[in-house]
């Protein structure tokens, strides 16, 4: 059953008589993308710094968003977060996820890193993978001059940006580094074939990420079907899942991404990783950046930002 306060969301949403994500242009659907987060999110977190700043890709430069936590001084080598938002790998942005990355920041008491990964279809995949590894290595490639803990990185995002967490989670492992202390993935996605039972159920009712916005974001991602079986497009099919860093999972009862968030946990137990799993029965896709309406997004965060704090104590 849907909690009623994402019934709520959904019923605003469908009042507002918006058009379908996936009848729109990508710079259409982004627009109304942000739109839509200012309504839902409640006000930002105060923070003891901002600083947005530019990593170098191979794709050329890559805007990240520096956060330090309330109550940290410049003088503090903070543990840090780089943070890879959601949106499909087609909308989202910096902004859309200011938010999150505040709260993140204040509650584990850690710097956040925000990259601005390039998006499809102007970018087509790999390029989205290559920027936020290249992100990564640059934060501990930086690390002193940033004020942060070399020692002490995690990686984490939401929805498209927890895919691309456990592909920068893979790639770290597989590349000798840079060395990672945890994985916050939240409702990720973690493969792009769209066939679990909860895609079956959840998908055509239009809860927040309906079938055909699947697809949408899939084509807009992809150049080619056969890439859907590549493990850096889809980890759950990655070979080895072995020998990565303590992983927090979070999905939610009424989404698509439901089944795969699960079973990527379940894989990672099976190789031997430490997994911390949870579900929100009841919501919704996105819900994380609906606090102004649904309360259960402020202890998704909380309990997230807990899994961060536990990590960078170990």
């Amino acid at each position: 059953m849907l909690d009623p306060q994402a019934q709520a969301v959904l019923d605003l949403i469908a009042a507002a008589g918006r058009a379908p994500l996936h009848t729109l242009s990508a710079p259409e659907a982004r627009a109304q993308y942000r739109a839509a987060r200012k309504a839902l999110q409640p006000p930002p977190e105060d923070v003891a710094a901002v600083r947005d700043l530019t990593a170098p890709g191979p794709h050329g430069p890559i805007p990240v968003r520096l956060y330090r936590a309330r109550g940290t001084s410049d003088a503090e080598q903070l543990p840090v977060l780089v943070y890879f938002h959601g949106g499909g790998f087609t909308i989202g942005d910096l902004d859309t996820h200011d938010g999150v990355c505040r709260t993140l920041a204040n509650e584990a008491r850690c710097a956040v890193v925000s990259a601005d990964y390039r998006l499809g279809p102007e970018h087509k995949f790999p390029c989205a993978v290559d920027d936020c590894f290249a992100a990564t290595r640059w934060v501990a490639q930086e690390a002193a001059a940033l004020g942060i803990d070399a020692r002490r990185i995690a990686v984490g995002g939401d929805s498209a940006g927890g895919n691309l967490a456990t592909v920068v989670a893979l790639l770290a492992r597989d590349a000798g580094g840079p060395p990672l202390v945890a994985q916050v993935l939240i409702y990720p996605t973690t493969t792009l074939e769209h066939d679990t039972p909860s895609t079956a159920e959840f998908g055509p009712r239009g809860y927040i990420i309906a079938l055909d916005t699947m697809h949408y974001f899939r084509n807009c991602y992809l150049s080619t079907p056969e890439e859907r079986r590549d493990w850096r497009a889809s980890p759950l099919l990655a070979p080895d899942v072995s020998h990565l860093p303590p992983a927090f999972i979070l999905t939610a009862g009424c989404d698509p991404l439901r089944d795969e968030g699960q079973a990527y946990a379940e894989r990672l137990r099976a190789a031997g990783v430490e997994v911390r799993y949870t579900c929100y029965e009841g919501q919704i896709h996105g819900f994380i950046t609906m606090g102004r309406m649904i309360d259960a997004a402020g202890r998704a965060l909380r309990e997230s930002a807990a899994a961060l704090r536990n990590a960078f104590a170990a």
